[in-house]
């Protein structure tokens, strides 16, 4: 991989050692009154500051340099050689006000920057809303006569500069860049430099996340004042200050704006380098578009994340570097479903929650090798894409993303919830939204903007999402991510995404549009709590309680499993997982908040990532699970394939069809009978019957022995129109199953239509239920575990429980225990059971509880109220297990004489993996009332 950043290492130390060897730590002391602005330095010793001991220490805390912290040149994307950090020992103070800069004056404290003071890591660790920050240094000799630039990387919130006494300017806003050139305020020798930093936090309106000064929960210790990197450069007076980059794969090339200050007009010359080989050359002018060519580009993808070199000169003698990715963005109809693509794919967008909070330095990372590490540990457990949470990180953050290969979803940090946001929050707002965007266009792995995360403090979110994608055309606009949920305005239905966010999850909702793609923006919170390793406070939260690394990792396999049958079934295309460490009370990390402990196995986390990226390309199917296989064909994607007399064809079947014609197009998806890597269907109503090939036709059919099995096991391919799954005979390699007028063969790619009519997609199955009950007949359901099996389930004070129950108990009981059955509320393949002696009353879940309820004709009810039944999770003739319809994987388990709805090993008492699939398997007994 090609480093990008200017010169080398050795040469960057070098300069940054000289710089410091006559700047760092510096102070400025009046003498006397008479001898105002004669100045002398005097050197603080290392020895006389220390960082505050953090509540948790990271493996970095350590190698932080109270002289040198965070060396590492700060802007990867516009580099010049020539610079100087100012990072180090600054003098400090509290403040009233921003009105009385401590020009000439001494301050009491000692800071380290460009760590938030809130940190221990800054050495004060305290919150001040108004403070100065104050030092001295000298312009290198060797920059005369060329213009001298200071930047900050972001100051929370407003902040003031002056030099030698000068105010260069005032700037507002938490998260961006910005810069004074200061030629002429400097002199020679020593220099002084003041920053006042006002942080009002929420208790104004302005963006703040997850920062409240009434941290708690999932709110957060806030971080004020210099939090990133503040360094000089020298430049010519005419100078390049962004690098709009867009990478233009249909074109061949990579269009370019270079914005510029002085220098309106003046033309460029732009080269790009592979390799530190020019492959690519253009001239154009300042602030126009031009495009430098690309030849036969490396595309940049997670699995390739290939960087170019870009190296731009401005006549006059302005020379940058940075680097960018060719890469193409958009969505598109595959497989029947709108999704998000990568260069012209479906990239299944598969991402944490990161929020980059540090025990010890708060938003600041301790040290470069920390912020790359939350990266690589994303990267290695198989992760595709980050979602940064309401929270907008250094641009070396930017870098190692686009570097290691990771997507990322770019919130935009947030109004404070629970208020509307008055008209001088919105302006604040929507100004950091512009800078946020303009900042990091250039950045190869963003590909989403979030301008805003469950309603908090959400306007207009319909004009909102219109202005951003007006500001970047090349991304796609999530409005709101979790627009289901919270403080959410209605949702505005404009924007690319479809953003649902369920805990413990994962889930969605609502389906695709053909605007809009679905993804399940946050999920999962699985918590475990670590003792020695967490933040000392009391509160600790998440949304389920694990009780040890075994049971975290079994449940986070079993639900993040679920994503294989929402992309299949529901036509999800991204989903986020909460998070990838905890952060102050919330436990709901892969990592310890000291990033110390690993919460989970990785290795099995990696195997589950594996296989629903497997989902996502056409290659893993749900198996032992119920699907449908719905044709992809534009103008046909209504129809079907089923069995109908022995023949498999493709018909139009919708919720409202037959049950005949529901379950004919209804399989279980089997290991395959010839290959267990590959894929059988097994008919859902005529069990040991399969689809299988004969004389190139496909036939529902029993095994007949011979080469049955191999005709009926079909291997799983990435879709050949681009999405979805094709399925290639395994015992004839380049034949798959296609329909063809209606019918359905295994053919060769005959050209026309075929990709497409070779292409499926695996969707929920159109009848829900794998077993069946008996609709309008009365039934009573037994307990099979073992020693329990006179027991029968039944509703007393209104809540499901399980009691011994016989022909001669009182009526009562037995009516209590006996139930009609009825077809579904949600769902008519499956069923609603409705009490015998409360009629008008079903059972339903609330709470995890089943108990017996009025239909208050609500859907939630019809939802809870509704049960598919499938085959018993622990065998036997005449069992059933009753799954919840929109708590899948959830089933009727009885735990200490209680009924609940349960699932295997998860965070409840009643989910104990002992005994529960017999606990969840009933026998359908005769009505005993």
């Amino acid at each position: 991989m090609t480093d990008h950043r200017p010169g080398s290492w050795r040469r960057l130390f070098a300069v940054i050692a000289a710089a410091l060897t006559c700047s760092a730590g510096a102070l400025l002391v009046i003498q006397s009154p008479a001898a105002a602005g004669a100045l002398r330095l005097t050197q603080s010793p290392a020895a006389a500051f220390e960082p505050k001991t953090p509540p948790l220490s990271t493996p970095w805390t350590d190698q932080v340099s109270t002289v040198n912290p965070l060396p590492e040149y700060p802007r990867p994307q516009l580099t010049r050689p020539d610079w100087q950090s100012l990072n180090g020992i600054w003098q400090f103070s509290g403040a009233a006000d921003l009105d009385t800069p401590p020009v000439n004056t001494a301050l009491g404290e000692e800071v380290l920057v460009p760590y938030p003071i809130e940190s221990a890591l800054s050495g004060i660790m305290r919150r001040q809303d108004y403070s100065y920050y104050r030092r001295s240094f000298t312009v290198p000799t060797g920059w005369s006569g060329r213009n001298v630039q200071l930047n900050f990387g972001a100051v929370d919130w407003q902040s003031k500069v002056w030099v030698n006494g000068t105010l260069l300017g005032t700037h507002e806003g938490g998260y961006d860049k910005f810069s004074y050139d200061i030629t002429a305020a400097l002199r020679p020798g020593a220099n002084e430099l003041i920053v006042g930093v006002w942080d009002p936090t929420d208790s104004q309106d302005i963006p703040v996340g997850k920062q409240r000064l009434g941290r708690g929960g999932i709110w957060y210790t806030p971080y004020s004042g210099i939090w990133q990197t503040v360094w000089l450069e020298p430049t010519h007076a005419a100078r390049i200050t962004r690098l709009d980059t867009t990478p233009n794969v249909s074109a061949g090339g990579l269009d370019l704006v270079v914005q510029a200050a002085n220098a309106g007009g003046l033309p460029v010359t732009a080269q790009v380098l592979a390799g530190g080989t020019v492959v690519g050359t253009a001239t154009g002018t300042v602030g126009s578009s031009f495009r430098i060519p690309v030849p036969d580009a490396r595309l940049w993808s997670p699995d390739d994340p290939f960087l170019y070199g870009l190296k731009v000169t401005l006549a006059g003698g302005d020379v940058v570097g940075g680097y960018f990715g060719m890469r193409s963005l958009g969505k598109a109809m595959l497989g029947g479903v709108l999704r998000p693509t990568l260069n012209g794919k479906f990239a299944y967008q598969l991402g944490t929650l990161d929020q980059g909070y540090w025990p010890d330095g708060i938003s600041t990372a301790p040290t470069d090798a920390a912020l790359r590490f939350d990266l690589e540990q994303q990267k290695a457990l198989g992760f595709t894409m980050v979602r940064k949470h309401i929270k907008v990180e250094s641009d070396r953050w930017f870098y190692w993303a686009d570097r290691l290969g990771l997507m990322v979803w770019q919130d935009m940090p947030a109004l404070a919830s629970g208020r509307e946001p008055s008209a001088a929050g919105r302006q604040r707002f929507e100004r950091e939204l512009k800078e946020m965007i303009d900042e990091h266009k250039g950045i190869t792995s963003i590909v989403q903007w979030v301008p805003f995360n469950e309603g908090w403090g959400e306007y207009d979110a319909g004009r909102i999402a219109d202005t951003v994608q007006a500001w970047d055309p090349t991304r796609l606009v999530n409005h709101n991510s979790g627009s289901n949920c919270c403080d959410s305005d209605p949702d505005p239905g404009n924007g690319d995404v479809i953003d649902d966010h369920m805990y413990v999850g994962p889930g969605i909702t609502r389906a695709p549009s053909a605007t809009r793609i679905a993804v399940n923006g946050e999920y999962g919170g699985l918590g475990l709590r670590v003792p020695g390793h967490e933040w000392p406070t009391a509160g600790k939260f998440a949304y389920e309680w694990l009780p040890d690394s075994t049971a975290l990792t079994d449940r986070y396999v079993q639900i993040t499993g679920k994503l294989v049958d929402l992309i299949n079934g529901n036509g999800l295309s991204g989903s986020v997982y909460t998070e990838p460490t905890d952060v102050e009370e919330e436990l709901n990390g892969f990592f310890t908040y000291d990033r110390r402990i690993r919460k989970m196995d990785f290795a099995r986390v990696r195997e589950v990532h594996l296989r629903v990226l497997g989902a996502a390309n056409g290659t893993t199917l749900p198996t032992n699970r119920l699907a449908s296989l719905r044709v992809t064909t534009p103008g046909y994607t209504d129809r079907y394939l089923r069995h109908r007399d022995g023949l498999a064809r493709t018909d139009v079947i919708t919720t409202g069809s037959s049950a005949t014609d529901r379950q004919d197009a209804t399989f279980f998806v089997r290991p395959g009978l010839a290959n267990a890597a590959c894929y059988s269907f097994e008919s859902r109503n005529f069990p040991g019957r399969y689809l299988r090939h004969r004389e190139f036709r496909v036939y529902n059919e029993a095994n007949t022995g011979g080469s049955f099995a191999a005709d009926a096991t079909f291997c799983a391919r990435p879709g050949l129109s681009g999405g979805g799954t094709s399925l290639e005979a395994s015992n004839m390699a380049g034949h798959y199953l296609r329909h063809r007028n209606a019918e359905v063969w295994i053919d060769r790619d005959t050209g026309g239509s075929f990709i497409d009519d070779a292409t499926w997609a695996v969707s929920a199955p159109l009848w829900r239920s794998g077993a069946g009950l008996s609709v309008g007949q009365k039934r009573s359901f037994r307990v099979t575990t073992a020693g329990y099996d006179n027991r029968y389930l039944r509703h007393r004070d209104g809540l499901a429980r399980t009691d011994v129950i016989t022909t001669g108990s009182p009526g009562s009981d037995r009516s209590d225990a006996t139930f009609t059955v009825r077809a579904g509320f949600a769902d008519t393949s499956c069923y609603s059971l409705e009490s015998v002696n409360f009629p008008g009353q079903f059972l339903r879940h609330a709470g995890y509880r089943l108990q017996r309820s009025a239909d208050d004709n609500t859907a939630l009810f019809h939802q809870d109220a509704t049960f598919c039944a499938q085959p018993p999770l622990n065998g036997g003739a005449g069992n059933v297990s009753l799954e919840s319809l929109n708590y899948p994987g959830y089933h009727w388990r009885h735990y200490a004489e209680a009924v609940y709805i349960a699932v295997h090993g998860g965070g409840n008492t009643w989910d104990s993996p002992g005994n529960y699939a017999a606990d969840a398997t009933w026998h359908d007994a005769d009505p005993l009332g």
